[in-house]
This record gives C-alpha cells, structure tokens and sequence, in this order.
C-alpha cells in the first residue's frame, strides 16, 4: 500500500488489578484458514479531527482489491490476540485495521488495568469519530473493495460495534463477539446485516440477549446470534474449548463473506 511506514508496537504487561493473568491472556490465535495466503502487516497512522490514529493494518497479498474489516479491541486495548485476529482476517481474504481507540490518550499502556481505567473514559462520540476516521481511511487505500466495509469487535468492541452499526448508515456489516446491545431506540437506525457471537457461560452478558433480540426484531432489522455451549466470555481470546472457538470464527467469516463482496 502506498504511502505506509511502519511503527513500534504499543502494549505490554499482563496484570489485571490484583491478580496475574498471565496464562489466560497469552495470545492465542483464532482457526487457520484452509488456504492462507501471503499477508502484508503493518502499523499506520491517520487523522480523525486534529487527532491521529495508530492502526494495526494487515492486508493479502493479492491483486484484487478485498473487502475489509475493522477489528475494535477489548477494554484491554491493543494487544496480541487483536493483532493475531487482524492477521488471520487478512488470511482469511480480507483487508483488516484494527484501530488502537486510545491513541487520544497516547496508546495503549502497558498493563490491561491501565487500559481498561483509560477506556472508561473514553467518550463515545469520540470513538465513533476515530471509527468514521478508520473507516474512511480504509475507503481510500487501493487493496479495498471500495465502500465494502464491516466490523467485528470483541467484549468492550463488541459493544463498540453493536453501537457503530447505529451511527454508520454506510456500513456494510457488523458482528458482535460477547458485547453489550446500544440502546433499543437507536436500532431503527441500523442499516447493516448483523452476528452475534455469545457464550453460554457469561451471565452478565446473556442476560440482556433477549430484549436485545426483542428490540431488532421490532425495528425490523436482522440479526442472527448464536450462544456457544460450555464456554465463558472472551473464548475466542482464550481459546478454553478450541472446537468451539473455531466453529464460531468460521461462522462469523462465512458471514462476512455473506455480505461483503469478495
């Protein structure tokens, strides 16, 4: 792609409040692709507002152009598993950036507690900014299948992008990976096909699947979901049942293929 440069890697340590948990946030990449293609990755910056975006961006090596893919991290910010799931969107036939959605507050810190006290400060029009800059970044590079754009978010970027689907009439398509649902009267505004992706053992965000459920059922828009057996919220990161893992990222490829144009 032209124009790009690359960057030194944010993120670091693994401590969460006062316990270590090392072991369950060891990166750990989603199903491999059957066939996997040369990928290109690397960092990029760009401007939403006055402000810039530092985005991991990973891309085949290919000569069509692809449709694409905007990867919103957990509360834990940057991290391995977000860049390993940009990668394997980008073996999966897809341009993939997942924006690092704290670089107003000068990038993802070293440890997850840190991020995830930033993040709660975050405002979310400010996100949705930095989300309309990534996407019409993304819009603009040559490896892009123009304006066949989608978004996939896990846990906090779940939510994210349930939320995005509400403020961005453009997007293609969203899937939700164990977030919370926006506001039943914002979901009149979703023009997007939707996934979701849950866990059967992450009560506090299945409890509220059914109004959700509800809410886009009354406004008229689809979206399908799936609550995967014997596993808890961030399975896909964690990989404790690596089956099941793998059975819901293929899901959620099989429908962005669905409905991006590849």
């Amino acid at each position: 792609m032209e124009g790009k440069r690359r960057y030194v890697a944010v993120g670091g340590g693994i401590a969460f409040g006062a316990v270590i948990l090392s072991a369950l946030y060891r990166p750990l990449p989603p199903v491999t692709a059957l066939f996997s293609p040369d990928i290109h990755s690397e960092y990029v910056k760009y401007l939403s507002g006055k402000d810039t975006v530092t985005a991991y961006l990973a891309y085949p090596e290919s000569p069509k152009p692809a449709p694409a893919v905007i990867v919103i991290h957990e509360i834990f910010g940057m991290s391995d598993f977000i860049r390993q799931t940009t990668e394997q969107l980008a073996k999966d036939g897809f341009v993939a950036i997942a924006p690092d959605l704290l670089s107003r507050r000068g990038g993802t810190p070293a440890t997850p507690d840190s991020a995830r006290k930033l993040i709660a400060t975050l405002n979310p029009d400010t996100v949705t900014m930095d989300l309309d800059a990534t996407r019409a970044f993304l819009d603009k590079q040559k490896p892009v299948r123009s304006g066949e754009i989608g978004v996939i978010g896990f846990c906090w970027g779940g939510g994210q992008s349930f939320r995005y689907a509400t403020n961005a009439p453009k997007l293609k398509a969203f899937v939700v990976c164990y977030g919370p649902s926006p506001n039943a009267a914002d979901m009149s505004k979703i023009r997007a096909k939707g996934l979701g992706v849950y866990a059967e053992n992450d009560a506090r965000i299945d409890a509220g699947l059914p109004d959700a459920a509800a809410a886009m059922k009354a406004a008229g828009k689809d979206y399908k979901y799936t609550v995967y057996p014997g596993v808890g919220h961030g399975f896909l990161r964690t990989r404790e049942k690596p089956e099941v893992a793998d059975t819901a990222w293929s899901a959620a490829i099989r429908f962005f293929r669905a409905h991006l144009k590849s």
